[in-house]
């Protein structure tokens, strides 16, 4: 065994339990508590709205299946930078690892934190949202500084008072809830509904709160046996968000009445009202608070392997690539806390996620797309484990993700061509270190 696999051995330490309590954690997040109150502004029937909701989880599984499929094939951390390169070449992989270590991860833990910062104010009315998140950040990434086992113990400790905490408040919107007329059974009408323009419009939404389904795929190298492990954590981990989303949104519905959501985007605090009745803000505040949590440690933990993994490959990386002697990419860790911090200070992280969305979006479409491609160039390859329902499960993936492409290009122009003026710039990047290694290889035999 070499010295690097032998390091990568050392580092397997992460359970299944702990791969699926990263999928979870980075799904669920503030989306599937905001989303609802515009959907029902586009789709009347109760029927139809769970159907985009269990939708949108079928296309997240496909995703996972294919996902599953190259990281069994390629079990190394990183995410689409492994897969992109494999299936590709180094340059095109280099795109989607630019994009993660850049903003990618960064932006996303600025949009929880200041969230955070929002609903942490229903507990203690006083608190600085800018403070709160940053001190939400801060804490959660020591945590993960530590090391590699205590930041597993914390995330899934938070992941799991997470789940008791949304069960606990389903739970108690069905037996405390109620009292209108409420029907989840379809009816006269729904079909044209679910073959309309709002639908498929109203589904790029709900795939916005479904992703995170592939968090496990960035850690995969620290995964003992992950060619079992981690196809389990996927599918076991997006199943559960499945049916947290269909709970919650039924709650939803069978709690508040329509008019009182419809437009709102704080739905779950109003639905607290409706359950808790004056104390129903703060304990939604508290619930969504600590859910967060969890979502913030889960991408404080996965983004920062991309960089470690570019920097094992890079040279001009190199800095992000080491390890403290508790195993942690300490570095990229503290790179990613910082870029996060300074997102959150400035408050620049929406427009940052605007433009970015179409890249990422892209570079999983090009990820799926290229186990397809691997299937007809090199059907030699040993597949541990193979996409289940292929090839329906990559082509619904691809169709879905194809539509959300469209839908920004077509709503989002700008931020879209923004996007594909950054991934240029990761190229150009790339193209410059390539051309200087090349020289520094060719100028001892000169």
């Amino acid at each position: 065994m070499t010295n690097v696999a032998a390091d990568r051995s050392r580092q397997a330490t992460v359970t299944t339990i702990a791969g699926t309590a990263i999928v979870i954690a980075d799904m669920v997040g503030v989306g599937v508590f905001t989303s609802l109150g515009f959907q029902v502004k586009a789709v009347s029937s109760n029927f139809v709205i769970l159907l985009l909701w269990f939708a949108g989880g079928l296309v997240a599984l496909c995703g996972a299946f294919c996902y599953a499929e190259l990281s069994a094939m390629f079990p190394r951390s990183s995410g689409e930078y492994n897969f992109l390169t494999r299936a590709y070449s180094p340059g095109t992989g280099f795109l989607a690892g630019w994009l993660s270590a850049t903003v990618g991860f960064s932006a996303p833990v600025a949009l929880a934190a200041m969230a955070f910062g929002d609903y942490f104010r229903s507990i203690v009315p006083s608190a600085p949202p800018l403070a709160s998140g940053l001190i939400a950040i801060w804490l959660i990434s020591a945590f993960h500084l530590i090391g590699l086992r205590q930041g597993s113990v914390f995330q899934i400790a938070s992941t799991i008072l997470k789940l008791a905490l949304i069960v606990a408040f389903v739970v108690a919107g069905f037996a405390l809830g109620g009292g209108q007329p409420v029907s989840f059974m379809p009816k006269a009408g729904d079909s044209a509904l679910i073959f309309s323009a709002l639908f498929a419009m109203s589904l790029v939404f709900v795939m916005y709160a479904y992703s995170g389904w592939n968090a496990a795929t960035y850690i995969v190298s620290e995964i003992k046996d992950p060619q079992r492990s981690l196809p389990k954590a996927l599918f076991v981990g997006t199943g559960t968000v499945i049916v947290l989303y269909l709970a919650l949104n039924a709650v939803f519905l069978y709690t508040t009445p329509v008019a009182d959501i419809a437009g709102q985007l704080n739905v779950a605090q109003i639905v607290g009202t409706h359950v808790f009745n004056e104390s129903g803000g703060r304990i939604v505040g508290a619930l969504i608070c600590l859910g967060l949590i969890s979502t913030i440690s889960a991408m404080m933990w996965i983004g920062p392997r991309v960089t470690m993994t570019m920097g094992e490959d890079l040279p001009m990386l190199r800095l992000f690539a080491r390890r403290s002697a508790n195993g942690v990419p300490a570095i990229a860790i503290s790179f990613q806390l910082v870029v996060a911090s300074v997102l959150l200070w400035t408050g620049s992280f929406e427009a940052v996620l605007d433009f970015i969305q179409f890249s990422l979006t892209f570079c999983s479409f090009l990820a799926v797309l290229g186990m397809v491609k691997l299937r007809f160039t090199h059907p030699d390859f040993p597949r541990p484990y193979r996409a289940w329902g292929y090839p329906l499960t990559p082509i619904v993936f691809l169709s879905a993700t194809a539509l959300i492409m469209y839908y920004l290009i077509t709503v989002r122009p700008l931020q879209s061509f923004a996007g594909f003026l950054m991934m240029l710039a990761g190229l150009s990047i790339y193209t410059i270190g390539h051309v200087q290694q090349a020289s520094a290889r060719r100028a001892p035999a000169e």
